[in-house]
């Protein structure tokens, strides 16, 4: 004899997990066949060449992103270390850096090895600067959107917004001062004072 709640109900599950499967695999049928018909076409050793040129130049872009990446960073680290010895708070410039894109440069690297000639298609349209540009403001737009946060903000006010705002109350942003002024005898770090009755 149970006499309990009814079972609790399974989390309803998102529309990403019920068709990504379903488009993976939907896009590697439609790859093999794009090769097939390629072959027929052209020949084997031409897919091959394609698919060999597309890797190659694929982790030639992605080589390039990085150290152009990396020297962003650098740059970022840079500035934001003059405008301390100036005295002044880093702008939103010098803590971010240039925005080139680079992780949508990156996918399209990364699209360029994966073999297939439509993922080749779509790493070639992600190396065209306007059209990185646009899928960047897109995707920015909708992560936004996702996120809930004002339209006027920018992600980093998302996330900084999420960080001051936790469950268990609002958390000031500050420094704190110690004010250490020793009763007595200076103890090593570390030790305990001595109990007294």
């Amino acid at each position: 004899m149970t006499t309990g709640a009814p079972p609790p109900l399974a989390p309803k599950r998102s529309r990403a997990r019920t068709f990504l499967p379903l488009a993976l695999a939907a896009w590697l049928v439609l790859e093999i066949w794009l090769l097939t018909v390629v072959a027929d076409a052209a020949g084997g050793l031409t897919v091959l060449l394609l698919l060999v040129a597309g890797a190659v130049l694929g982790a030639t872009v992605i080589k390039r992103a990085g150290r152009r990446a990396f020297a962003n960073l650098t740059g970022t680290f840079q500035r934001a270390q003059e405008a301390a010895l100036r005295g002044e708070a880093p702008t939103a410039a010098d803590r971010t850096g240039a925005e080139d894109r680079n992780g949508f440069l990156m996918l399209g690297g990364l699209l360029l090895m994966l073999p297939g000639l439509i993922s080749d298609a779509a790493g070639l349209l992600l190396l065209v600067p306007p059209v990185r540009t646009a899928v960047g403001r897109y995707a920015e737009k909708a992560v936004e959107r996702r996120m809930g946060a004002a339209p006027h903000g920018s992600l980093q006010d998302a996330f900084q917004q999420a960080r001051i705002h936790r469950p268990d109350g609002k958390v000031v942003q500050g420094e704190v001062v110690r004010e250490d002024t020793p009763q007595g005898p200076e103890r090593p770090r570390g030790s305990r004072p001595p109990l007294t009755p």
